[in-house]
């Protein structure tokens, strides 16, 4: 199989996947393989369609069809006052799951900041979290990064790009361990850290 050079290259990205090793991989393509009308064609023209009509949204960085916009700009049916912050779509995903914040607008970052450089602030939407902030007349922003010092170091860096707003700016509290990430968390854990939140009180002079 690993004589094949499609077959080795194919191997190779597909174990970059998260949760697929090699042998995962091997597996995954001989079934493809073997059911090449029923899974592996439709799995490719799929693929190829994703490819070209879906893209993260520049402004929330949710997912959007490039042809029929982004659902998450486009919340128009009710009027909230809060926006939960997130490293990730997967986080988003799990918050929405658990039903801990259906008062919120949604915001993914993308990422987070290194806690010794702060080269990659602007690959993250910290500039357009802030312009949705005003336009929509946000009174509290909820940071709902992960409890790495990666994390934390992004929290305190949006505290302190919000902190002329005269708006409320929270983390999550009790609930969420050191080094977790907010998408492994379970509804439980989810609910003690949105309702425990605190303050991320500003420390500059």
């Amino acid at each position: 199989m690993e004589n094949i050079n499609e077959l080795k290259e194919l191997i190779r990205l597909i174990s970059k996947l998260p949760g697929l090793g090699k042998r995962s991989a091997q597996r995954l393509i001989l079934k493809l393989i073997n059911n090449r009308d029923e899974l592996m064609k439709p799995l490719v023209n799929n693929l190829a369609q994703v490819y070209k009509n879906v893209s993260r949204c520049k402004k929330c960085g949710n997912l959007k069809s490039n042809s029929a916009g982004c659902n998450n700009c486009q919340v128009v049916d009710k009027k909230l006052k809060k926006i939960c912050v997130v490293e990730q779509i997967s986080d988003q995903i799990a918050v929405t799951n658990s039903n801990v914040a259906t008062d919120c607008y949604f915001h993914v970052l993308g990422g987070t900041l290194s806690s010794f450089n702060k080269e990659r602030k602007e690959d993250l939407l910290i500039s357009s979290l802030i312009e949705r902030v005003k336009k929509d007349q946000i009174e509290e922003v909820i940071v709902a990064t992960s409890a790495t010092v990666e994390g934390q170091t992004t929290a305190y860096y949006i505290q302190e790009e919000l902190k002329n707003l005269n708006i409320k700016v929270s983390k999550l509290g009790q609930g969420i361990s050191v080094g977790s990430s907010v998408e492994d968390l379970e509804d439980g854990s989810l609910l003690a850290a949105f309702k425990n939140r605190t303050i991320i009180e500003n420390k500059s002079d």
